[in-house]
């Protein structure tokens, strides 16, 4: 079949909506994925692994296309089995969302059905690949909005049938807690001249994965081993920013994150004294569990109290005293920053004296998700890692937000060790009536007995087998009063 005669079934266009990123990773040497990993089963394995994966000659080059449509960027992504980026494509609906003040899963999941076609058939043109050069084709398959995740997991579908090779399912959070493996050697960042190559981090390491839906703490003991230190109890932190962002009135176009960073750098960080969630709150502060809802109701109050939620007008300032109104907006993005990095950076120490109770000679943090691209968190980041005598490892910015690279290579590394690699679909669409396996909402791990809300669940249980007990006794003794009225 001829490379253009098969690019043109998947090509649509992407009408409306804004490319991102197109950007070719520099090549990773293989030498650095040479560490062992423990091949446990993937939490959505059904079959070891595919015929395809079993029968390649091991001297024979694989490449892994990767699909990303959990939220709002409709990525894709081919990588080579030593980590390079052969091809990329990625775009955002994020200024169609921003209208709406977020996303809207509707709106979303058009979004990525005009640009599906479009973005995997540009990866692979980059790539000068075939779908039947492909040797699996890895899919986001939760956690996510499922109106969109179905958007992704149909065409990977329809790619894998056309290529004969395996689908490959993914974890939105393990991708992005991976991708730093592949990328970690080519991480000097082209605006940030402090950073420099890194080796890939070996298993175990610590994650802290911060976005906009998601705030974990994990320790990544190998691949599909991965143990919950903490969790958000109410927001992420990628979701209070944004709230904040609305508060102050910012334009959301690129996100409301990279709006309040850039805006806190005009601010006083001590200009408002913004209690640090959790820290006086006996076992919580104890934990490695996050909470930004009592932080965004005080920066709720102050921006009602001086400029007016919208930063519009209506607090303490009037509508023309407009640079008191920019130096006061900037302070309380700047003091809202300076507390929720703090959170952050006080539940991450707590974490790795968790994990280095078991793993001792723990040495590496990865630091991934969208908010992981903040300039502050990463300097206060690199602090604590040196404090604690650890290694801190961030992808490069344009790798922190959802992309098509971290899911490839998530596929890459299962398809290298059989693990969570399913079979090739023998149609490129559902049957009628046919299951698709999307999973919303999927826990990446299980959680640690000492967060808050195993915990709760232990409690929980325990109440619930105290009824129960208590029930069945009672049952036990009207039972015995009733046998006993019988006899007499």
């Amino acid at each position: 079949m001829q490379r253009h005669a098969v690019l043109s079934r998947l090509i649509t266009g992407a009408a409306g909506l804004r490319r991102r990123r197109q950007t070719p990773s520099a090549s990773v040497s293989p030498s650095l994925f040479s560490s062992s990993s423990k091949r446990l089963d993937h939490p959505d394995e059904r079959r070891a692994s595919a015929s395809r994966a079993s029968t390649s000659a091991p001297s024979a080059p694989r490449y892994v296309l990767g699909i990303e449509t959990s939220c709002d960027d409709t990525a894709a992504a081919v990588v080579s089995e030593s980590g390079e980026v052969l091809g990329e494509s990625i775009l955002s609906s994020v200024d169609l969302q921003a209208k709406f003040g977020g996303v809207v899963p509707n709106l979303a999941r058009q979004a990525h059905e005009d640009a599906i076609d479009g973005v995997v058939a540009e990866a692979l043109h980059a790539a000068q690949l075939e779908p039947p050069d492909l040797s699996g084709v890895a899919v986001t398959i939760g956690p996510g909005l499922s109106l969109c995740l179905k958007v992704g997991v149909l065409k990977a579908r329809e790619v894998a049938h056309l290529g004969g090779c395996p689908l490959i399912p993914v974890h939105h959070m393990e991708a992005h807690a991976l991708v730093a493996r592949a990328l970690a050697a080519a991480s000097s960042y082209d605006d940030d001249p402090s950073s420099s190559a890194q080796p890939a981090p070996a298993f175990p390491f610590l994650a802290l994965l911060v976005s906009g839906g998601h705030n974990l703490l994990v320790l990544v003991e190998g691949l599909g081993v991965y143990k919950i230190l903490g969790t958000t109890l109410d927001d992420a932190v990628g979701e209070a920013y944004d709230k904040v962002a609305r508060l102050l009135g910012l334009d959301l176009s690129r996100g409301g994150g990279p709006a309040v960073e850039e805006l806190a750098l005009s601010g006083d960080a001590e200009a408002h004294a913004f209690p640090v969630p959790l820290k006086n709150s006996r076992d919580k502060a104890k934990n490695c569990d996050f909470s930004f809802a009592g932080l965004k109701t005080s920066v709720r109050t102050a921006v009602e109290r001086t400029i007016g939620i919208g930063g519009g007008g209506g607090g303490g300032l009037e509508v023309g005293e407009e640079a008191a109104r920019a130096k006061v907006k900037a302070d309380i993005a700047a003091s809202f920053q300076r507390v929720a990095v703090e959170h952050l950076c006080l539940r991450t120490r707590t974490a790795v004296l968790w994990a280095r109770e078991t793993h001792p000679g723990l040495g590496e943090i990865v630091v991934a998700g969208g908010v992981a691209s903040n300039r502050t968190l990463r300097r206060e980041l690199e602090a604590l890692a040196l404090d604690l005598d650890l290694k801190l490892v961030c992808p490069p910015p344009r790798y922190c937000t959802d992309n098509g690279v971290m899911v490839a290579w998530t596929g890459m590394e299962r398809l290298r060790a059989g693990v969570g690699v399913g079979e090739c679909p023998e149609t490129p669409r559902p049957e009628e009536g046919e299951w698709v396996e999307l999973r919303p909402r999927w826990p990446l791990g299980d959680l640690d007995p000492r967060c808050s809300q195993q915990r709760q669940k232990i409690r929980s249980a325990k109440t619930k087998n105290i009824k129960m007990s208590l029930t069945q006794e009672t049952a036990l003794l009207m039972a015995a009063d009733k046998a006993r009225l019988q006899r007499t």
